[in-house]
């Protein structure tokens, strides 16, 4: 049997997984360097341009509460998903399994001392559970393969193992990735963007969250029949080591949030050109890639050796944001629009960015928004700006963001609070507050939470209001980042918030003058209400409800607890009929 290789030419780039050459089992995995090679193959299987399982575009939040747009994912932001007759996401990532299992299976191979390729080994763990947590996020409980099989092995009929088996084996082998993986600093320059211990906490982190959560909101409702129950005390215990892990990961001081808003010529908007750092000249600071500790887990690119080569800016600047998205972003004062002081309204198409997030203007095409904007095409009217690159088409070079050091903020203030109901503002100032003060946006502590509480004469918590901004702020960092979905489900709560209009621009109408309509209500030259089928719907502002473009009507989704899973394909289960289907489907 012979096996695909690939070439470490550009090793420390990680730039090359293509196979170059082919070795034999009987010739292979008798050096150090046979497994490093041979783990080297794995990080093309993390999401990127190219990505390896369903497209970047999938995992950009795509036809979520906070996107206007449906030219993908068109099924799930409906809740019209069938049954597919084959699914790329299983097919790739059993092969993805595969391969990483081909390592564990020649180990024995090895006639040196175990140590020489305990580091190769801890990836491989890495990148098996990887790719089963992709696997857990759209399909819940999948078969556990542990070994390479073959078309006549017994293996490729067994039935599914329920999702807390799964979770175990993921939380297993990721354990086994921080145990013999080096921590960052001890990695040589020319091995930089491997994965270190650090990375390896910090996905563990991830999946503890995601799956407390879910245990927690949405409990056995998805789990297929014949599934076992969940030990009641996973929550907290999830929940505990989640919050210790990000602790060892921001305590460590090896990674720092990418915010050079204090050069002038960068405009604030660091956020908007953290995610298209293409080297010189791709941003206003001629800022180079290795100014950014923020990722933590990486796919590496290229213009010359590995280009993006994904048409990435006419496809991804179709990407409309919601009125919703909109409306999230605070004012400087930190309060939401609502009750700040230093909200403009809508008057002027320029006027809802004065005195707001950064973030906000950094995901838009601002420039369009405050000179030249048009409402004739029936979008939201808030066009995309993150990820943008410099480049020309194809050509897109920008490392793609797997795992963030924002991220790792987010995920313990989120777990903190789901453990204790609170979060200390000296935690907030090591952790949120940062990613705030990129954005221009006042520190969130105890006493703006007992403001906000006030001014909008909530009747909720102190700790309700403090989650709720937990909860927002992650809305609005991780926007794009393939976030939404899974939050929203694991939440529970992602019925109540996909089954609603999907507005867009505020256009006003009587009594409230704006650039798309007059104050007897007229459009103006600037705004085409026959380009929009589903009208316009009010919105909730301080100055009443003023209608704003309706891009897609709640009429027309559907979206159920069935759709917190996706379907077995129907292949699959004509190959394996011992596979029982999601409910619902």
């Amino acid at each position: 049997m012979s096996m695909m290789m690939v070439s470490t030419s550009c090793d420390s780039l990680f730039l090359d997984h293509d196979p170059q050459d082919q070795r034999t089992d009987a010739a292979y995995f008798v050096k150090p360097e046979h497994f490093k090679e041979f783990a080297t193959s794995f990080y093309g299987q993390l999401n990127g341009w190219h990505s390896p399982i369903d497209g970047y575009a999938s995992q950009m939040d795509v036809a979520s509460d906070l996107s206007a747009y449906y030219g993908i994912d068109n099924d799930l932001g409906h809740g019209t998903v069938n049954i597919p007759v084959n699914d790329s996401r299983w097919d790739r990532c059993y092969a993805n399994i595969r391969n990483v299992n081909l390592l564990f299976d020649n180990i024995g191979r090895y006639p040196g001392n175990r140590a020489d390729i305990d580091r190769w080994i801890g990836e491989a763990h890495f990148f098996r559970a990887y790719n089963y947590f992709y696997l857990l996020r759209y399909f819940g409980g999948v078969p556990i393969l542990t070994s390479a099989p073959d078309v006549t092995s017994a293996e490729l009929y067994k039935s599914r193992n329920d999702r807390y088996e799964v979770v175990a084996l993921i939380l297993s082998d990721l354990q086994q990735a921080i145990d013999n993986l080096p921590t960052e600093g001890l990695i040589d320059a020319a091995d930089k963007g491997r994965i270190s211990t650090q990375a390896a906490k910090a996905f563990k982190a991830r999946v503890l969250l995601y799956e407390a959560t879910w245990e927690k909101y949405v409990g056995t409702s998805t789990d297929f029949k014949g599934s076992s129950v969940p030990d009641a005390a996973n929550v907290d215990k999830y929940l505990r080591e989640a919050v210790e892990l990000c602790e060892d990961v921001i305590n460590s001081n090896i990674y720092s949030i990418w915010n050079q808003n204090s050069l002038a010529s960068m405009n604030n908007m660091s956020y908007r050109y953290l995610f298209c750092i293409e080297g010189t000249g791709s941003n206003p600071g001629d800022f180079g890639k290795d100014t950014n500790k923020e990722f933590i887990i990486k796919s590496v690119w290229d213009s010359e050796i590995k280009p993006g080569g994904a048409n990435l800016n006419q496809t991804i600047s179709k990407f409309t944001h919601s009125r919703k998205l909109m409306d999230m972003y605070l004012c400087t004062d930190g309060l939401p629009i609502s009750v700040s002081p230093l909200f403009q309204g809508y008057s002027k198409s320029a006027d809802e960015f004065v005195n707001r997030d950064y973030r906000m203007k950094s995901v838009v095409d601002y420039d369009v928004q405050v000179k030249g904007k048009t409402l004739n095409s029936g979008t939201s009217g808030y066009g995309n700006a993150k990820f943008i690159s410099s480049k020309e088409s194809r050509k897109e070079s920008a490392d793609y963001p797997v795992l963030r050091l924002a991220e790792v903020f987010l995920n313990y203030c989120e777990a903190q609070w789901e453990l204790t109901g609170d979060v200390s503002d000296a935690w907030l100032d090591k952790t949120i507050n940062l990613l705030r003060r990129r954005g221009g946006v006042a520190s969130l502590n105890s006493a703006l939470v007992e403001k906000i509480k006030t001014l909008t004469g909530s009747e909720k918590s102190h700790s309700e209001v403090l989650g709720e901004e937990i909860r927002r702020e992650r809305a609005v960092e991780l926007y794009e980042e393939g976030f939404r979905w899974d939050d929203l489900k694991r939440w529970g709560i992602a019925e109540r918030e996909i089954n609603t209009d999907r507005l867009g621009t505020v256009v006003g109408g009587v009594g409230y003058p704006t650039d798309f309509c007059d104050a007897s209500g007229k459009s103006t030259g600037l705004y085409n209400p026959l380009s929009f089928v589903w009208g316009t719907a009010d919105v909730s502002t301080p100055w009443g409800e003023i209608p704003a473009v309706r891009v897609e009507s709640k009429d027309n989704i559907s979206f159920t607890r069935t759709h917190y899973l996706f379907p077995i394909p129907q292949q699959q289960r004509v190959l394996n009929p011992n596979l029982v289907q999601n409910p619902g489907y």
